[in-house]
């Protein structure tokens, strides 16, 4: 009974990941606080057409957990990323989605035990298939896996 419902809620909750990059990408550069960035999100993105585009339907609470955890626990994620960065390479080097991209799932390595690690991998490495070429994507691949190592072992 489990099987026709799992597709819907693999596409909700990739929905809902591509959305929290997009979140955070906006709180990031537009210092848009917590709470009105998911109450804009909740009323006119998820599940909504914008500027012709529609937004896939997410699953809300998995969004909201993504956005809201990644800004509670950011010096902690960030932390694991720079750690795994090549020599001479800061954060503030990357490119500000890629940033998002790499900080959404290193959270979901290090905080949602229930998402299993190559789901999460795999996930985020599409997202960056929507903003980047194959390169960055082997890039966000790269790091992911490395902080599932540290974060899974």
């Amino acid at each position: 009974m489990n099987k026709p419902t799992r597709p819907a809620r693999s596409q909700a909750r990739s929905a809902a990941r591509l959305a929290a990059v997009q979140a955070l990408y906006q709180m990031q550069m537009e210092k848009t606080p917590l709470a009105r960035l998911l109450h804009e999100f909740h009323m006119h993105r998820l599940g909504h057409e914008v500027e012709g585009e529609e937004y896939a339907d997410a699953e809300v609470d998995f969004f909201d957990d993504l956005v809201a955890g990644v800004d509670a626990r950011r010096a902690e994620i960030d932390e694991a990323l720079i750690a795994k960065l090549a020599s001479g390479w800061t954060l503030a080097r990357l490119d500000k989605t890629m940033l998002q991209v790499l900080r959404c799932g290193a959270y979901e390595l290090i905080a949602r035990p229930d998402v299993p690690v190559g789901s999460a991998i795999s996930e985020y490495v599409d997202v960056a298939k929507a903003f980047f070429d194959d390169r960055e994507a082997k890039f966000v691949n790269g790091i992911l896996d490395a902080v599932a190592k540290e974060v899974r072992s």
